[in-house]
């Protein structure tokens, strides 16, 4: 192949490219396409908001708050316990404890003529609202050595309720504290304008919703043992022990009444027939 077949081949080459060139640079002018504003998608991607802390727990009640809403009427029949070991109306004397006419706001073991134990003497405080619920709560934890028994109340509610009670066996009760609303706590509902209708009284003859028997399948010795301190009082529960002032409860259920050998019971008791 010569030089002029040569240079005919690579003129074609280059024409058909400067075409090419020509036609495209025509085109993008005839069809061209604006940018668009915004992508045709968008992604979009929350931001992670942090974890929301738990609600703190509300704060247990105030005890002056208790005081300050407390029944002196329900505290009356909670302090029927108080009557095995102390007088509570005024002139009624000791028993196995001081009375307790006055006792609050009165000084610690001051009634005059009665044996305290050592402790208690050196107890050197004056039996306040809150004095007195630290010293119902537990006695022996706050004056370790004294001679009650008692196991103490653990229920802060019924405490109030008997303390309110105590302050009404006064010649001068003290006021009672008024309620103080937490801080942060929510505002009080309103007031419904108008009352829930009154529940029907069940029908004569027919059984409640859950008799005895349902309540003693369900119910917890590990409880009763703790409400049974109580009965410690006046009676020994464990085998052997003994009467005190009460005959030992060992055995009781099942027994015959009035049967423990050796116990001076009550005329009214020998009397009782049931097992």
């Amino acid at each position: 192949m010569d030089l002029f077949e040569i240079n005919k081949i690579l003129g074609a080459v280059l024409g058909t490219c400067l075409i090419l060139v020509v036609v495209h640079i025509a085109a993008g002018s005839i069809f061209s396409v604006p940018e668009p504003a915004k992508p045709g998608y968008v992604i979009e991607v929350k931001a992670k908001q942090p974890a929301a802390k738990p609600a703190a727990a509300p704060p247990a009640p105030a005890f002056e708050n208790l005081l300050a809403s407390a029944s002196a009427k329900r505290g009356e029949q909670d302090a029927k316990v108080c009557e095995v070991c102390h007088n509570l109306q005024k002139g009624q004397g000791a028993k196995i404890g001081p009375d307790l006419y006055g006792v609050v706001g009165r000084k610690a073991a001051s009634v005059a003529g009665f044996n305290y134990s050592a402790p208690l003497k050196k107890h050197d405080g004056t039996w306040t609202f809150d004095a007195l619920d630290k010293w119902l709560t537990n006695p022996g934890a706050d004056v370790p050595g004294t001679a009650m028994t008692f196991a103490g109340v653990p229920s802060e509610k019924q405490r109030a309720d008997i303390i309110a009670y105590l302050n009404t066996l006064s010649d001068h009760p003290l006021p009672l504290p008024e309620a103080k609303k937490a801080a942060g706590a929510p505002p009080a509902p309103p007031a419904k304008a108008a009352a829930a209708p009154a529940a029907k009284p069940a029908a004569a003859g027919k059984p409640s919703a859950q008799s005895f028997d349902k309540l003693l399948a369900s119910a917890s010795a590990k409880r009763g043992e703790q409400d049974a301190k109580v009965c410690e009082i006046c009676h020994n529960v464990q085998k052997g022990q003994g009467a005190k002032i009460g005959p030992d409860l060992y055995g009781v259920v099942g027994r015959k009444a009035a049967s423990v050998a050796g116990f001076n019971y009550s005329p009214a008791l020998k009397k009782h027939d049931c097992t």
